[in-house]
């Protein structure tokens, strides 16, 4: 449950927001996690997060770091844009591929590498 894990333990990680390849997109099948969150803010206004972006290994590194940079700003549009979550709640940051959390030697692997992290400020 996305509220409690949040609110309650600080931090929510989900591979449910996913992007193009080699883009800051968001795909729409990401709607119904952003959607979530944003009612897990919308219902605990005080709550401040960070957004951090992750990538796989693939690529270059610094390309990597910009990406999940780029990709974490993406969401925070979304969230402002979409559901009117209010822009000084939330802060971005990306650590590409410095922080796996499974080998990047499969696609699943990569697959769960390839997450945004939520935690509370």
């Amino acid at each position: 449950d996305t509220r409690s894990k949040l609110i309650t333990e600080g931090k929510f990680v989900t591979t449910g927001i996913t992007f193009d390849v080699n883009s800051a997109t968001i795909k729409p099948a990401s709607y119904a996690v952003l959607k979530d969150i944003a009612t897990t803010l919308s219902e605990n206004p005080t709550v401040k997060v960070q957004i951090i972006g992750h990538t796989d290994a693939d690529g270059d590194a610094a390309q990597n770091v910009d990406l999940s940079k780029r990709r974490a700003e993406a969401v925070k549009q979304a969230l402002i844009g979409e559901f009117g979550i209010e822009a000084g709640r939330m802060q971005t940051d990306g650590k590409g591929a410095t922080q796996p959390v499974a080998p990047n030697t499969s696609p699943e692997g990569k697959a769960n590498n390839r997450r945004v992290e939520f935690i509370k400020l």
